[in-house]
């Protein structure tokens, strides 16, 4: 009797166990993810309110749960602004009990962000930054630099341009870590391929009036006037630098960050002929069609890479989530390394040990009001740039990550 009675109370203790094993595999019981953006400020259209429905429709493309708790998407506005973004963030953490954080325009924010995420042992899946240092000598094995950088972006546009004869350049460069950096490594670039760097002027975000910024190029007299900005900068630099005649002058316009929201801002007749490199765009295939005519009906614009990207990274930390049997952020962080990346937009991605994801990029050139048939027919993909072939080799790393 004593023998049944102790074998009863084993079964019950270990069923108890598995019981406690198995709702621990999601902490707190749901899986939440913050998407930290810029709902109000210069950045708004590129990522904002469409990178909270992009998350939503991965989410929705996923199911409503993974290892059978729910999935949650919360949003904030960082405001563009560093103190706003690290103030949600640390409560996200120490009272919203939030998994992993996304999106999070503006690299001077998400580089604190990631700093934090590493320190509490969270999960960053960044697609609206471009600072190439989030993934060089400031690696972290907690994030995901999903998108796109400043090196891929000026590898793929600047060697696209010189070998069309764009020799000399002159820079209007966004005075804060993204527009830094992206100023740098288009530098190196142009450097190593011949050209040569004329000079460069800094202004302050959310610019209104650049006037003496474009005269400044324009006296340079450079062959190529390159604008290392985002958003509502860049949408009023080229416009005016339009009005200033730079292009009936004779000189290039390269947007080294432009989005198809920024195309539909400038318009066609201004913009055409501007050359620019982007992780997706919506009119590839009939899958990125369909996906982006869905997201559309839900936003009223075509989405931009940074919410394509947005919505591929929570797909894709999900999966990771599924296969390791749980949300804790080492396993699923192995798993997402271990997985291909695959979704509408990205195929045969993959995620190095240093957070960068390896997918293809795209250097495309703005058509002529002549040459668009629809609405948003804005793009003409001149080239497709393998990952490996744009993003920063293994070998010019400082990430301490990678092996070498």
């Amino acid at each position: 009797m004593r023998g049944l009675l102790a074998c009863a109370m084993l079964a019950a203790m270990t069923s108890a166990a598995m019981t406690t094993a198995a709702s621990a595999q999601v902490s707190d019981d749901v899986v939440r993810i913050g998407v930290l953006t810029d709902l109000s400020s210069w950045g708004r259209d590129n990522s904002g309110p469409g990178s909270v429905e992009a998350a939503k429709m991965a989410v929705e493309e996923f199911g409503p749960t993974v290892l059978g708790k729910p999935i949650e998407i919360i949003s904030a506005d960082h405001q563009m602004k560093t103190d706003v973004g690290v103030q949600v963030v640390r409560g996200w953490f120490d009272n919203g009990k939030v998994d992993a954080v996304v999106d999070i325009p503006n690299s001077g924010i998400a580089i604190a962000v990631h700093n934090m995420v590493r320190e509490r042992n969270k999960i960053a899946l960044l697609s609206g930054p471009g600072a190439s240092s989030l993934t060089d000598e400031l690696c972290s094995p907690n994030t995901v630099h999903f998108t796109y950088d400043t090196y891929a972006l000026s590898k793929v546009t600047a060697s696209a341009v010189i070998k069309e004869g764009g020799k000399s350049w002159y820079f209007i460069t966004a005075d804060y870590a993204f527009g830094q950096q992206l100023e740098k490594d288009a530098t190196r670039f142009i450097n190593e391929m011949g050209g040569k760097v004329l000079g460069s002027v800094r202004h302050p975000t959310n610019t209104a009036d650049f006037s003496s910024f474009a005269l400044q190029a324009q006296s340079s007299k450079a062959d190529v006037v390159a604008f290392a900005n985002a958003g509502q900068d860049t949408d009023n630099a080229i416009k005016q630098s339009g009005e200033f005649g730079l292009v009936q002058g004779g000189q290039k316009l390269v947007g080294l960050l432009m989005f198809d929201t920024d195309v539909h801002a400038i318009g066609l007749k201004a913009a055409q002929g501007t050359y620019m490199t982007t992780a997706s765009y919506w009119n590839m295939d009939e899958a990125t069609r369909a996906w982006s005519k869905k997201f559309c009906a839900r936003t009223n614009v075509m989405p931009t890479m940074i919410q394509t990207g947005v919505y591929g990274s929570v797909l894709h930390y999900l999966k990771g989530i599924k296969a390791a049997g749980t949300d804790d952020p080492a396993k699923v962080m192995a798993k997402m390394r271990e997985l291909p990346i695959e979704d509408t937009f990205v195929h045969g991605g993959r995620l190095r040990e240093d957070g960068r994801v390896i997918r293809d990029m795209y250097l495309a050139k703005v058509k002529s009001p002549e040459q668009s048939k629809e609405p948003w027919d804005y793009l003409e993909i001149v080239k497709t740039v393998k990952g490996e072939d744009a993003f920063r080799p293994v070998s010019e790393s400082k990430c301490p990550l990678l092996k070498k």
